[in-house]
């Protein structure tokens, strides 16, 4: 299992503008680098960043081999109601990571 770091408010008040990042570990191998045989390290990257607010998408990433390890991604939705953002991340051989948040909305 890969560590998932997610920074987010707790609360927000109706129609603020939230800031979100999530980063996570993973070495994100573009499948061109040598390893120590010569040969090259097989691909192993995430393909694709969702975001759903309340089972609705509200943010996607299509990821491809040119991204960073550990890759950062950062973006802003508008709060409407308290609920569930959850955030899934998924890629070569068969990775997929899923991690949920909560947020309270205040009138």
């Amino acid at each position: 299992m890969v560590r998932a770091l997610i920074h987010m408010p707790k609360t927000a008040r109706a129609g603020e503008v939230i800031e979100i990042r999530a980063l996570i570990s993973h070495p994100m191998e573009s499948g061109y680098r040598p390893g120590a045989d010569g040969k090259a390290v097989p691909q192993d990257i995430i393909r694709q960043f969702t975001c759903k607010y309340e089972g609705e998408q509200v943010f996607a990433a299509e990821l491809h081999p040119a991204i960073a390890a550990n890759p950062y991604i950062a973006f802003f939705t508008v709060a409407t109601v308290s609920g569930t953002l959850e955030f899934t991340w998924s890629g070569d051989n068969g990775f997929s990571q899923t991690e949920r948040m909560a947020l309270a909305v205040t009138p």
